[in-house]
């Protein structure tokens, strides 16, 4: 559906930076002002932002969209190009007039002009992205573990050291996101789906500055790294500490932002300190992958109140070329139908053959389909994190063979969980 008649998408600039956060503290209410946030660096690739204004007025935005063009984006088995949709927001002045899809069928063009196979987004209100074919593909885990919580022993992680120092971009920047990108490749030879790292200039500027304003009242950033006796970095952690004097004593927490390991032992090392720091009471992470190692090391995961939530939001926009760049673990042969009302290219019957951990040949067909769906719970299952099975006992993929089912759930599966540990 294209744009009402009175209003016109455009190419917005950086030079039009106060136009969009003037648009975006409407959509998104904050008690920072447009000056505060003016200072703040923007992680936007401006190139793939865009506009809605009324036809003839076109300093105040009514809409606004922006895509992160991703060259590296995880899905199980290979690294692809994803069109990264983000800043979505509507003018409440100009609602429920088509704006919002409008926007998404112009993000749909723009990712199949650029090649981009998938489109993901993480969502500020999730009953909004299904509609238009966006499945939930990945979810994330959030604790709180008290101090001093016990962890299983792991073999080496004594030996290694950790420095604590407080952050700065220009010191710390590519050491972090060195082991950052790392850990998207591990376990070697599998990877984790969804691990999106900072690939555009912009992101990683944005995501390493230390503003006072989105401190949130907390301290400045801290840093905790591991090295190994060669002094590479094998692990690291950042966060902000609050504490608050009770009758007691010190009550603080640690809020970490990030916790990053590339070996069991390191995993173990940095956070054995992190449960150890003084006048602090608890540890605070939100965004760890389901499987993240601190799940199985902690001896009780209970008193750390695990908590989940949606992750990431996965669009197939070209199907074949999607689901032809993953690989499968295990070997398949169906035949799927499946509804796309807003990209009918992608609808269809369609053949999908592959070996174990191979990627897969996809074909259209004539032939009979052996579970049908709709575009939305492809999506949902191409991180190899949410099974076709489990939809389907959701009543949400139609089994007309349940042999089919068995072979396509074991092979659209992931041994690793899929998920990033970052808002973007």
């Amino acid at each position: 559906m294209p744009l009402p008649d009175s209003y016109c998408l455009t190419p917005i600039g950086s030079d039009r930076l106060d136009d969009v956060l003037r648009l975006d503290v409407w959509a998104f209410p904050t008690e920072r002002s447009i000056d505060t946030l003016r200072e703040v660096p923007s992680p936007l690739s401006w190139h793939r932002t865009y506009g809605v204004a009324q036809v003839g007025d076109d300093e105040l935005l009514a809409g606004f969209h922006g895509a992160y063009p991703l060259r590296a984006y995880p899905v199980p088995g290979a690294e692809v190009a994803c069109g990264w949709l983000t800043w979505v927001g509507v003018h409440p002045g100009h609602r429920r007039r088509g704006i919002l899809r409008g926007m998404i069928e112009h993000h749909f063009r723009v990712c199949l002009a650029n090649g981009e196979a998938i489109s993901g987004l993480m969502a500020a209100e999730t009953p909004i992205y299904g509609r238009f074919g966006y499945g939930m593909a990945s979810t994330q885990l959030s604790l709180t573990i008290p101090r001093g919580a016990a962890l299983r022993p792991v073999l080496g992680a004594a030996a290694l050291d950790v420095a604590l120092e407080e952050w700065d971009a220009e010191a710390h920047g590519d050491l972090v996101a060195a082991v950052h990108r790392d850990y998207a490749r591990l376990p070697e030879g599998l990877g984790r789906p969804g691990w999106a790292t900072r690939e555009t200039p912009e992101q990683r500027t944005a995501r390493e500055a230390d503003p006072a304003a989105l401190r949130g009242g907390k301290e400045s950033l801290r840093l905790l790294l591991v090295r190994d006796e060669t002094d590479t970095a094998l692990a690291y952690a950042t966060f902000r500490r609050t504490t608050s004097w009770e009758r007691a004593g010190a009550e603080g927490t640690v809020h970490v932002r990030e916790a990053v390991a590339l070996t069991a032992a390191a995993a173990h090392r940095m956070w054995s300190v992190l449960l150890d720091l003084d006048l602090t009471s608890r540890v605070q992470i939100s965004n760890l992958p389901v499987d993240d190692p601190i799940v199985s090391l902690l001896v009780d995961i209970r008193p750390a109140l695990p908590d989940y939530q949606d992750n990431s939001w996965l669009r197939i926009v070209d199907l074949p070329a999607a689901l032809a760049q993953r690989r499968y673990a295990g070997d398949v042969d169906v035949v799927l139908e499946v509804t796309d009302a807003m990209l009918p290219a992608n609808a269809g019957r369609w053949r999908v053959r592959a070996e174990a951990w191979g990627h897969a040949e996809i074909t259209p067909t004539g032939d009979d389909a052996d579970l049908a769906l709709d575009i939305r719970e492809l999506g949902a299952a191409h991180l190899g994190a949410i099974s076709l099975s489990s939809l389907a006992q959701s009543g949400l993929v139609e089994v007309r063979s349940p042999a089919a089912l068995r072979a396509a759930s074991a092979a659209w599966s992931w041994p690793v969980a899929a998920g990033a540990n970052w808002i973007f």
